[in-house]
């Protein structure tokens, strides 16, 4: 089974395995999960047909029950969850994995992201075979990572043999790793992008606002219109239905190049997030 990119509104990236990614989803990150479902829903109302989660978030079933309840047939709706640092490594993956999907309600996944490379605990290479595994099965479509930097991505693809389809990176107009993205895209590999808003803070950019002035959006379109036409994938957050939907109307204008070009001068190389190389939340043994 595989996503059908014909029944969404959404434009679509092909990724590396053949399979396709709506360009723009929907992310759950820091959603409480009693907020889940309302959202969720309110996302499917509005257009959306992916849904990004991690078993870290704590509302896997929350996210599970509301796309069941909302009824559309299973192949119309891309779901990603990822694998949380501590249960990296061959056999804790698969186990990990059935939690997800069970917590889900699913019996396929679209997309399996690892969440963190977690370079010290040195796993990572181990969980994406265990990941090569699954997708054997045919329980997985896709299989990528999260949060790798070209190091653990050469180091993957040279001891796996195989190329993840997505990395999904902090970006945002402050932070807009021009070199990596150079990277994926020299090796097939889509760029997806968290904080895509920078938590909101990039909202009250001047140059941002200015923008959202000139063209009659709002700014937090005019940045997601900015990703979508970098060539990102995008999955901004909210629990507000008028954001929701505010954020998915986002396909019928677009920026002139000098106004991509000005918003991404605003890049200050800062992350908001965790550094990759030194990250170790999750596994207490490196802490």
């Amino acid at each position: 089974m595989t996503f059908k990119s014909e029944s969404s509104a959404t434009p679509s990236v092909v990724l590396n395995d053949g399979n396709v990614i709506p360009k723009l989803g929907f992310g759950v990150f820091q959603v409480p999960p009693d907020e889940a479902v309302a959202a969720v829903t309110k996302a499917l109302e509005v257009g959306y047909r992916s849904i990004d989660t991690a078993a870290i978030y704590g509302n896997e079933a929350e996210v599970g029950r509301a796309i069941a309840d909302f009824g559309l047939p299973r192949d119309e709706v891309y779901i990603t969850t990822k694998l949380w640092n501590s249960e990296q490594g061959y056999d804790s993956t698969l186990r990990a994995f059935d939690e997800s999907m069970a917590k889900l309600g699913l019996d396929y996944l679209d997309l399996y992201l690892i969440h963190w490379p977690v370079p010290r605990a040195d796993r990572y290479v181990d969980t994406f075979r265990a990941f090569q595994a699954l997708k054997s099965q045919g329980r997985i479509g896709s299989i990528g990572v999260s949060n790798f930097t070209v190091d653990h991505l050469e180091r993957l693809i040279g001891e796996t043999g195989e190329v993840p389809v997505v990395n999904q990176i902090e970006l945002h107009p402050t932070f807009t790793q021009a070199e990596l993205r150079a990277y994926h895209a020299e090796k097939g590999i889509a760029t997806e992008a968290w904080s895509p808003l920078g938590q909101g803070a990039e909202l009250k950019d001047p140059t941002i606002v200015e923008i959202a002035q000139q063209t009659g959006r709002t700014p937090a379109q005019v940045i997601i219109r900015w990703h979508l036409q970098l060539g990102n994938v995008v999955i901004p957050k909210s629990v507000t239905p008028s954001r929701i939907a505010e954020n998915f109307d986002v396909f019928s204008f677009e920026l002139t190049s000098e106004q991509i070009e000005r918003i991404s001068a605003l890049d200050s190389g800062n992350r908001i997030g965790g550094d990759p190389e030194t990250l170790t939340l999750g596994v207490d043994d490196l802490d």
